[in-house]
């Protein structure tokens, strides 16, 4: 068997284990691919959101299907908001240079250096929300029109409201009243000058579609997913977080070492780890099959308000 035959064994491989999970991953895959294409045709300068957490590394993969043999056609762009996990930001680089494909970063540092966003203090801080600066100015430096995130509709309320092929204004907005009908899986690409468009090509997955992807897939992803011992305080009764000198730990706020993992990857200092003992795929599929409470009720950020993610995407957030 041939390199190329036996890389695409690997990329199409099929885990018979579970058909009505198997038959569902493939017609989420396909849908997915089948946007991917589409982004590739109507856009002239595409690029995909990649944060190094599972929902990227996902899109990383079902775009390597999309375009197989050939490598993938657009960059990899990375908001740094410089409170990353290290374990996330060394998948990255290894991930990248495995797929030899363009990974460009840009730094919410620079942003806050220039005097565009003020950084936060206090118990709840966070990078977080300052990253929407630093994205839109990247858009307009690279002249974007098309970028590709691993939003789900699942995830949030605001979120669910999106449609995959999301309009922002010239002033990167969101407005969610004016959304394009998507009849019969027609996605329209059209846009006005400064305009540019969010692709979620996962929007119909669940959090459990994406593990289970990425257990029949086989796909590497980072270590912090499964359970490990971290050192860890706990918050307003029922936060755990990471102790690190990015985060904001009250004197009253103990540190001990306990065994955790983290469902999501964000900004050190608003993702909150679980207490697990998941330490394989099959483990952590089992664990969220069973779970009660959403993966971002552990992102400590979204819990400032209501209307938290909704404002921020009408800001130009992801």
């Amino acid at each position: 068997m041939s390199i190329v035959e036996s890389e695409l064994e690997t990329l199409v491989g099929v885990n018979e284990s579970n058909e009505l999970e198997v038959l569902n991953n493939n017609a989420l895959e396909n849908e997915a691919i089948y946007i991917l294409r589409e982004v590739a045709a109507q856009f002239e300068k595409p690029v995909l959101l990649f944060s190094g957490g599972k929902d990227s590394i996902t899109l990383v993969r079902l775009a390597q299907k999309a375009f197989f043999p050939a490598k993938i056609p657009f960059p990899l762009m990375h908001i740094d908001t410089g409170h990353n996990f290290p374990e996330t930001i060394a998948f990255r680089d290894k991930l990248v240079k495995e797929l030899g494909v363009e990974l460009i970063v840009r730094n919410v540092q620079d942003s806050i250096d220039q005097g565009k966003v003020i950084e936060e203090t206090g118990k709840y801080s966070s990078r977080n929300m300052l990253q929407t600066t630093t994205l839109l100015d990247a858009i307009e430096e690279f002249k974007f029109d098309a970028c590709i995130g691993g939003a789900r509709r699942d995830e949030e309320k605001a979120r669910a409201k999106e449609r995959i092929f999301s309009v922002r204004d010239d002033f990167g907005q969101w407005d969610e009243k004016n959304q394009r009908p998507e009849l019969f899986d027609m996605l329209n690409g059209q846009i006005e000058l400064g305009q540019n468009v969010r692709v979620f090509p996962i929007s119909n997955w669940t959090e459990l579609d994406v593990w289970s992807y990425i257990q029949k897939e086989d796909i590497e992803i980072p270590s912090i997913y499964f359970a490990h011992k971290r050192k860890i305080f706990l918050r307003d009764g029922f936060i755990w977080s990471a102790e690190d000198d990015v985060v904001f730990r009250a004197e009253d706020e103990k540190v001990e070492e306990r065994m955790v993992r983290f469902r999501t990857v964000g900004d050190m200092s608003c993702t909150s780890a679980v207490l697990s003992h998941a330490d394989t795929i099959e483990k952590v599929v089992g664990e969220i099959r069973e779970s009660k409470i959403s993966e971002r009720g552990a992102r400590i950020d979204d819990k400032r308000s209501e209307a938290a993610m909704e404002k921020r995407k009408q800001q130009g957030y992801f």
